[in-house]
């Protein structure tokens, strides 16, 4: 693992951590390789949401990095900018097939899974049954599964890790695990081990725990109908 620079300075500006799925993507990363920061946290859909976020050009929109005078805004291009300028390009596979690969999922991860995203919306504090996915999303569901089987089998055998050891294909899709868990989407094989490699980790339930703790709520991620 890196060693972050000595002079580092950086700020995390997150949302709601029971809803804010691109905030655990860098604030996750963040965590798994050490790398010190201040954490800034804004409730989402309040009176006074988009007054805050309206300093860092991110039209309105959460997570935002600050590194000094720097400002990067996006969970993707934030695990870009952290890996270029603090892990020496690092965070990433070290294999350039398997970075490929990961860094096409992450892409993926980040432009799509529209319906996935829509109809199993991240919230930390619920467990749901009874659920009836639409085609479009039983299909992101069922790519998503053999893209991480696919990742694991060619790329992971050092560890259970999507390509063996965490890196920031993993952080990507850290929300996604916490809706197959939220949403009792049914897994086996890998993605099942995958799961539990994921919920165990002590900075996931971490997040998992701040998120439960919060008082907000956001309506249009609530799925009251198929609560138990």
């Amino acid at each position: 693992m890196m060693v972050p620079k000595a002079d580092s300075k950086l700020t995390l500006v997150i949302g709601n951590k029971n809803y804010s799925s691109w905030s655990l993507r860098p604030w996750l990363f963040l965590k798994k390789f050490s790398l010190p920061f201040n954490e800034k946290r804004i409730a989402l859909f309040t009176a006074t949401s988009d007054e805050e976020l309206a300093v860092y050009n991110s039209n309105y929109k959460v997570p935002v990095l600050i590194d000094k005078e720097q400002i990067v805004w996006d969970s993707l291009s934030i695990i870009e900018y952290l890996s270029d300028n603090y892990l020496s390009g690092g965070g990433w596979p070290a294999d350039s097939s398997a970075r490929a690969f990961t860094r096409s999922m992450s892409a993926e991860m980040h432009s799509s899974f529209e319906a996935l995203r829509s109809e199993l919306p991240m919230n930390c504090r619920k467990k749901f049954s009874g659920i009836s996915l639409s085609v479009a999303a039983e299909r992101d569901v069922e790519r998503v599964k053999a893209l991480w089987q696919q990742c694991h089998h060619q790329y992971g055998k050092k560890g259970p890790w999507l390509a063996g050891e965490f890196s920031a294909v993993d952080a990507m899709f850290i929300p996604v695990v916490l809706r197959f868990e939220g949403y009792g989407i049914e897994t086996n094989g890998y993605v099942k081990d995958y799961l539990q490699t994921v919920l165990e980790d002590e900075w996931v339930q971490s997040w998992i725990d701040a998120g439960i703790d919060e008082s907000e709520i956001i309506e249009a991620d609530e799925v009251e109908s198929i609560q138990n």
